[in-house]
Formats: structure tokens, C-alpha cells, sequence
């Protein structure tokens, strides 16, 4: 995507009425909607992230699936929600948010409880060693989600990375944390929910072409 591209999806995102931007400082210093999303929904339905979203086309498709709750689409990279933003909007779909943040922070954009569900889709699963901090199933970051979860909420992780999903796996049996469901190969084994199946991001098309096997995991943080 060129510059100019970016910048005009930039500008345009300023003007969406779903989507909030806010300053590293404003986040560190007190964020306005921490404990009152339901003031920007205007409703008190359960809040589901979406973390890491890209284009933001699964936040979509949960969101039309599920109107009786509230997504939220999280990535710093705003040119790329972009279009699951205006999408949203022309859609008429007034359960749907996007937020432009460093996941790192998340705990400071939420109270605690605030959350009914978490999912993290196609995450990079940062395989060197070095980068095992910025993996997003790692003990810091289940930390920080269990902070703003409610006891109950539940944590989706659907990637194409079998390492992703052996880590996770081992990790979440190593801590003692509740797995209540899994499958190597959504697709080719049966059980997954239908949102598994159903919703089907562009890049995971891609990997269905060439024959990679998707995984999902769904587990309660204890």
C-alpha cells in the first residue's frame, strides 16, 4: 500500500464515529472509556475482542453473527482495519468498534470484568526465541487478559501456525488453565463451533489453497 494510500485511510479514519484513536500518553494517564465501553455502544451487551485483527473481517463476521453483543477490532495498524471499519458503517452495524492501540497496553483500555471473550486470530507466532515476548499467548500476555476478563470469559485462538498451537497447548496444561476445546485441523476434523468454520479471513483462504491445516483452541484463563 502506497503512502498516500495510507494517509487518506488515516484521515478517513478520524471521522468514523466507530473508531478511537487515542494518544500512548492518553491510554498511560487515564483513558476516558476504560470501565464505560457500554457509553460507547450506548448498551450494556457483553464486550468481545478482537485482538490483533488486520482487515477486520472476523470482528465483522462475529459481529453479524452475534448482534446481541458488542466487537471490538484491536491492531495498531489503522490503515489496515480501515476497511472493516467503513465496511461497519455501511453495513449499518452499530455493534462493531475498532480501537488503534498496542495490544501490550490492553489492560490499561479495560477495567477489569469488562470483557465477556477474547479472540486472537492468525497471530504471528514469533518462533525465535528472542521474540517469545511478543507472543500473544504468552504468561504476560494471558496476565494481562485475565485482568480484564470476567471469571467466566472465555480466550479464542484460531492460527495457521502448528507451532502457535503446540506452544499454546503446552503452555496452557503447564499453567494449569482450563482447555475446553481443541482441534489440529478444523476442517477435516469435526466439533469446531460454526464461527470457526464460517468465518474466513483473506489470508486464510490463502493458506486453505495450499493446503496448511488451521487450528483452534478455546480455553478459560484460572
Amino acid at each position: 500500500m502506497g503512502s498516500k494510500n495510507k494517509l487518506k485511510r488515516f484521515k478517513e479514519n478520524e471521522t468514523f464515529a466507530n473508531v478511537v484513536q487515542p494518544t500512548r500518553d492518553e491510554v498511560l494517564s487515564g483513558f476516558k472509556l476504560k470501565n464505560k465501553w457500554a457509553s460507547f455502544f450506548k448498551n450494556t451487551n457483553p464486550i468481545v475482542l478482537e485482538l490483533g485483527c488486520g482487515k477486520g473481517e472476523y470482528t465483522l463476521g462475529l459481529a453479524k453473527r452475534n448482534p446481541d453483543k458488542n466487537f471490538i477490532g484491536v491492531d495498531i495498524k489503522g490503515a489496515r482495519f480501515w476497511r472493516g471499519a467503513k465496511s461497519a458503517l455501511e453495513q449499518n452495524l452499530n455493534n462493531v468498534g475498532f480501537l488503534r492501540t498496542q495490544i501490550e497496553l490492553i489492560e490499561h483500555l479495560f477495567g477489569e470484568n469488562e470483557v465477556d471473550e477474547i479472540w486472537i486470530t492468525f497471530p504471528d507466532p514469533q518462533i525465535k526465541y528472542k521474540r517469545t515476548k511478543h507472543r500473544m499467548t504468552n504468561p504476560v500476555f494471558l496476565e494481562r487478559y485475565k485482568k480484564i476478563l470476567k471469571p467466566s470469559g472465555v480466550l479464542n485462538l484460531k492460527t495457521d501456525s502448528e507451532f502457535m498451537h503446540g506452544y499454546t497447548l503446552g503452555l496452557l496444561q503447564g499453567l494449569g488453565h482450563e482447555i475446553l476445546y481443541s482441534n489440529h485441523d478444523v476442517y477435516k476434523n469435526e466439533g469446531s463451533p460454526p464461527e470457526v468454520l464460517e468465518i474466513q479471513t483473506f489470508y486464510e483462504n490463502q493458506y486453505l489453497e495450499v493446503g496448511k491445516p488451521i487450528t483452534y483452541i478455546q480455553f478459560r484463563i484460572n
